[in-house]
C-alpha cells in the first residue's frame, strides 16, 4: 500500500532514525493507532536506495566487492566505487519503506483487510517423502 504524506508534521518522526527502528504507527494517522512500523528501507530524490550498515545520513561512495546488495560484479575479484544513501532517514527521502510488526486494533484498507496465506511456509515431512 503506498501513502503519500506531504506534512512536514509527520515527516519529522523519521528523521535520524535507522533502518531497522521500529516506529508508533498513530504518527502516520488515526486509521494506524495500536500498529507498530519498521523502517525497512527507502529512496532519497534521485533514486539512491538505502544500504544497511552505512552509518550516514546522505550519499556516499563506497568501494563494493563480492555479491552485495546495489552491486553484482561481472568478473572475479573485480571491485567498483558505488554510490549508496546510508541507513539514517532525513529529510531528503522521497520513499521510505515501512513493514507492519504488531496490528492495530481496527483494519486498514489495502493493507490489513484481506487474509494472505503464507506462500514460502513451513514444509510437512511427510508430504516432501
Amino acid at each position: 500500500m503506498l501513502k503519500e504524506i506531504d506534512d512536514d508534521k509527520i515527516n519529522r518522526h523519521f528523521n535520524d532514525r535507522r533502518m531497522g527502528s521500529d516506529v508508533d504507527g498513530e504518527v502516520l494517522g488515526s486509521e494506524f493507532k495500536g500498529y507498530t512500523l519498521r523502517i525497512t528501507g527507502g529512496n532519497d530524490l534521485q533514486g539512491f536506495t538505502m544500504k544497511q550498515g552505512i552509518l550516514v545520513n546522505g550519499r556516499v561512495k563506497i568501494l563494493m566487492r563480492k555479491r552485495v546488495t546495489l552491486y553484482r560484479p561481472r568478473r572475479t575479484g573485480e571491485r567498483k566505487r558505488k554510490s549508496a544513501r546510508g541507513c539514517i532517514c532525513g529529510p531528503d527521502l522521497s520513499v521510505i519503506a515501512l513493514k507492519v510488526l504488531v496490528k492495530g486494533d481496527a483494519d486498514v484498507a489495502g493493507l490489513t483487510d484481506a487474509a494472505r496465506p503464507r506462500r514460502l511456509g513451513p514444509k510437512r515431512v511427510s508430504n516432501l517423502r
